[in-house]
């Protein structure tokens, strides 16, 4: 089954602390409250279990219960916002957990979102447009003339111009292929190192980036008629050093592990009992072919069963 990825700026990078945290979700994705911590490595997995997907290695964290089946979400919403510990969302309709470790998550965009704003100069024009969010967000300090201040809500405008292009497109959420969508905010970030964390100008883009999100998690959600997972994820820093490193597919080096000195064999992933019984019964199946076709030539009587004896024994009575 397609997958169906919208990536807005998701780098692989490294996580110090922070939390995850569920938006919306459907009743058939049950998530537990608990403080269980969750490795960022596994973000990806517990995505691709919420939607009906298996993983490579099984998931053993509590947060994620065992849900309907037969009724999986037809999308997955994850937004990353760099620059803050936790945000003051609403209690009670948002389930949290703590974050560890490193956040993987690729994939490519769909030829509709070609639209988009992407560069400095597109999304500081889409902001001085129509109906854009400079004429429906409350600015109080943050300053329309602030190449900072712009950057943090050009991003905004991002999240208001996806939810309003899949409305324009809404066969896209009604298809039979689910959906992964995932966007990283940089923006609060950065006001927070232009003006301080203790500034009014950082107070008020917390405030205005939680309505944002309180308000595109909704339109998602609705979008997608109350059956899409919306997730966020906030992170203080990243730390470069923890940057997955890319590797030739041809090195055949391999590394010794002093741990298992015993030349154990390697794990099984999920494929090799489906590999296995394949193989398995297709060499079955050709062996009873192969011993019935050598018992009935053994047993064949050449008078009657033979059309090569029929033939050449005509023609000897002919001449």
């Amino acid at each position: 089954m397609a997958v169906l990825v919208v990536l807005l700026s998701f780098s692989v990078t490294g996580v110090l602390g922070n939390e995850f945290s569920i938006l919306r979700s459907p009743g058939s994705v049950v998530f537990r409250n608990g403080n269980w911590p969750i490795s960022g490595e596994r973000i990806p997995d517990v995505a691709a279990l919420s939607m009906g997907f298996s993983v490579k290695e099984d998931l053993s964290w509590p947060g994620l219960a065992v849900g309907n089946l037969f009724h999986r979400p037809r999308a997955t919403v994850m937004v990353m916002v760099k620059g803050v510990d936790k945000l003051a969302l609403p209690p009670g309709s948002v389930i949290s957990y703590p974050l560890e470790n490193r956040v993987y998550m690729v994939g490519k965009a769909n030829s509709v979102f070609e639209d988009l704003s992407v560069t400095l100069r597109q999304l500081r024009n889409r902001l001085f447009q129509e109906n854009s969010v400079l004429t429906s967000l409350p600015l109080n300090s943050l300053s329309r003339n602030n190449e900072v201040d712009l950057l943090f809500l050009s991003e905004l405008q991002v999240l208001r111009d996806i939810s309003s292009l899949l409305s324009r497109h809404k066969h896209l959420a009604k298809d039979h292929s689910p959906d992964l969508y995932s966007l990283e905010l940089a923006g609060l970030d950065e006001i927070g190192k232009h003006y301080g964390e203790d500034s009014e100008q950082f107070r008020d883009a917390t405030k205005v980036l939680i309505d944002a999100l309180q308000k595109f998690a909704d339109d998602m959600y609705s979008l997608y008629g109350g059956n899409a997972v919306v997730e966020l994820v906030t992170v203080r820093s990243f730390d470069t050093s923890l940057v997955r490193k890319t590797r030739n597919i041809l090195e055949t080096k391999q590394v010794k592990d002093p741990s298992t000195p015993y030349n154990l064999a390697y794990k099984y992933n999920f494929e090799y009992s489906v590999v296995f019984n394949l193989v398995l019964w297709i060499m079955i199946g050709l062996a009873l072919t192969l011993i019935v076709t050598c018992y009935n030539i053994w047993n064949m009587d050449p008078g009657y069963d033979s059309i090569i004896y029929r033939m050449t024994n005509q023609k000897i009575r002919m001449d």
